[in-house]
Parts: C-alpha cells; sequence; structure tokens
C-alpha cells in the first residue's frame, strides 16, 4: 500500500509538474511572440520615417527644380527676344547669345530629367508605403483566430 501511495503520488506530483512545465512553456512563447511583435512594430515605424523623411527631402527638391526651371524659362524667354531682335542685347554678338540659347535648352532638359527621376522615387516611396499598410493588415488578419478570419 505505502508503495501504491508513493507510487500515485510521485505520478500525480509528475504530472503536476508537466502541467506546470506546459504552462511554462505557453507563458515563454506569449512573452516571445509579445516581444517579437513589439519588434516588428518598432521596425515598422523606423520603416516608415525613414520613407517620410526620404518623401520630404523629394518634394523639397522638386520645390526647389520647379524655382530653378521657373528662373531659366524667364532667362530664355529674355534671350530668344535679344536673339529676334525685339530686345537690347547690348554688347552681346549673335553667336554668344546662340550658345547660351543652347547652354540653357541643356540646361532646362537636365532639369527636366531630374524632375522625372525625383517623380519616379516619389511614386516608389508611395508604393512601399501602400506594401507596408498591406503587410501589417495581412498580419493583423493571420493573427485572428480560426472563427473570426
Amino acid at each position: 500500500r505505502r508503495q501504491a501511495t508513493e507510487y500515485s503520488t510521485s505520478s500525480s506530483e509528475e504530472e503536476f509538474e508537466s502541467q506546470l512545465s506546459v504552462t511554462h512553456k505557453a507563458k515563454r512563447a506569449i512573452r516571445k511572440r509579445r516581444k517579437l511583435e513589439k519588434e516588428t512594430k518598432q521596425l515598422i515605424k523606423q520603416e516608415e520615417l525613414k520613407r517620410l523623411h526620404k518623401a520630404q527631402a523629394v518634394q523639397r527638391q522638386l520645390e526647389e527644380l520647379e524655382e530653378r526651371q521657373r528662373a531659366l524659362e524667364i532667362f530664355g524667354v529674355k534671350l530668344e527676344r535679344e536673339l529676334r531682335g525685339e530686345a537690347d542685347s547690348g554688347t552681346k554678338d549673335e553667336n554668344q547669345m546662340l550658345h547660351e540659347w543652347f547652354e540653357l535648352v541643356m540646361e532646362k532638359n537636365k532639369l527636366m530629367r531630374y524632375e522625372s527621376e525625383l517623380l519616379i522615387i516619389a511614386q516608389e516611396l508611395e508604393l512601399e508605403d501602400h506594401q507596408s499598410r498591406l503587410e501589417q493588415t495581412l498580419r493583423e488578419k493571420m493573427a485572428m483566430d480560426g472563427k473570426s478570419k
């Protein structure tokens, strides 16, 4: 009897310890998952901030580019009038004015290419932001219970 009671006691203790062990493992897994979720959220926020800063820089560059294009346009109109003889060209000869006009056209084309590149970068940032939001939505839906899915 004594052995039987000792055996049943040790058996129940082992079951209790195994239940504690399972419970402890489950709690540890939950903590680990929460920590991972927190780190993931922090990474997402950092990526969003990087995109925001990059988008602000692109916007600033586009505004500066627009100002430079306006200044070139004003100078180009003045130069064209001088070439046509509508305005007083002063001491400039026609070859010098044509050279300035071609440089102006080249500068304007360069600015237009740069503007296209900036617009592509801006569009890329928008797509990255959209992808990030979709991934977040997917994570939220995957975290739901099976019944509510």
